[in-house]
């Protein structure tokens, strides 16, 4: 469920123990219905938004690989766009290695079927480039190009190492010249291809509360292979406009001054220890592939290292309709540093117990209807009284 975690932010925990665990290692249905997170700012889904103007990163992302990145990305009246990503060796941002300057146009097309709240687009890339801040970059992606047939055919595109000229943009895609080096790279923009516009107030003591915009782009796929194949069903975390975002935004006036040459480069953060006792929750309404919408709960107990885990799931972006509650608990070992996600710390958490809470009629109807023995038996399910 869990296997590695990484912690950027401790404030405010407290501690709270849990119930002893079952020693047979299987799953017991528990009687007692959740505690619901508390309900956050309201959240309003603008339908088929307007995108003109720039797009950032608040901070470091990460995705599959693992990659970490920053983004900037800006819509045109005309439909067209320019977009940067930004890419480095570490997980704060520091040590740029590559950046890439895509260009194309964009056109929205209709609410998903797919999605709730989302909107369907098509996209076509004009042109793809790339700059190295680094000869170390440079070898790095060549020893990739070169693992595959369809790389070794694009790695004429860079140059032989010894004639890298820092800071000269090499084409990876145009369309004036044939080919398309994207398949190689594990790279695609079809996160263009799915996208949420999300509004809300921020509120903070002794100021004037003011508008922040979110703009969820599709999620990428965690195999490099399917990157080129994989529709997204799910989102990235958000961009925010460049004049309506959170405040403070340390990285905000970083990203929107920076391009293809100048990346950005983010303010160092203090390393923390791994303290994962008390209680953690989502920030938001998280979207998920398969048209997940849900918020979570976690508590930890570092001295039984024992967690509870509540997942609140909803069949609408903004979590207000509520289809059904998960909960699961057991104990968690391990503590070493992850090899493949520098920062990270890798543990193993394993589930003892675990219950289902049905929250509408219609996820109460999909329980009763499965086969005996399998989810608890047909006819025994009924809506939580809560609801």
């Amino acid at each position: 469920m869990l296997n590695y975690a990484c912690i950027l932010v401790l404030l405010g925990a407290t501690t709270t123990e849990t119930d002893g665990t079952s020693g047979d290692g299987r799953l017991h249905w528990e009687p007692q219905c959740q505690q619901p997170v508390p309900k956050g700012t309201p959240i309003t889904v603008v339908p088929l938004p307007l995108l003109t103007g720039p797009w950032i990163s608040t901070g470091c992302e990460v995705r599959p690989g693992p990659e970490f990145l920053t983004r900037s990305y800006t819509f045109y009246s005309n439909h067209l766009f320019r977009a940067y990503q930004f890419y480095y060796r570490d997980p704060s941002c520091q040590q740029p290695t590559h950046s890439l300057l895509i260009k194309g146009k964009v056109h929205l097309r209709q609410a998903s079927w797919v999605t709730p709240g989302a909107t369907e687009a098509d996209y076509h890339l004009h042109k793809v480039g790339i700059v190295f801040h680094s000869h170390h970059a440079l070898l790095d992606i060549a020893r990739r190009l070169n693992q595959t047939q369809a790389g070794q055919d694009c790695t004429g595109r860079l140059p032989p190492g010894q004639a890298w000229l820092p800071g000269t943009l090499y084409e990876l895609l145009s369309s004036q010249v044939p080919g398309d080096c994207m398949v190689a790279l594990g790279f695609s923009m079809h996160e263009l291809s799915l996208l949420c516009l999300q509004r809300h107030i921020q509120q903070q003591p002794g100021l004037a509360p003011h508008l922040v915009e979110e703009l969820f782009l599709g999620d990428v796929h965690t195999d490099w292979a399917e990157r080129q194949h994989y529709r997204p069903t799910g989102y990235q975390s958000p961009l925010q406009s460049v004049v309506h975002h959170t405040r403070p935004c340390p990285a905000c006036s970083l990203l929107a001054h920076s391009n293809e040459h100048r990346p950005p480069v983010l303010p160092s953060r203090p390393t923390l220890p791994l303290r994962l006792g008390g209680h953690w929750v989502s920030v938001g309404c998280e979207a998920r592939p398969a048209v997940l919408f849900l918020t979570r709960h976690f508590s930890f107990d570092d001295r039984k290292r024992s967690w509870e885990g509540r997942y609140h799931h909803f069949s609408d972006p903004a979590c207000r309709r509520p289809t059904f509650t998960v909960f699961a608990a057991g104990h968690y070992s391990g503590g070493t540093p992850s090899p493949r996600v520098h920062g990270g710390t890798e543990l193993t958490f394993v589930v003892t117990r675990a219950h289902v809470t049905p929250m509408d009629r219609g996820t109460t109807d999909i329980l009763n209807f499965s086969k005996p023995s399998s989810c608890g038996g047909p006819g025994i399910w009924s809506v939580d009284p809560a609801d």
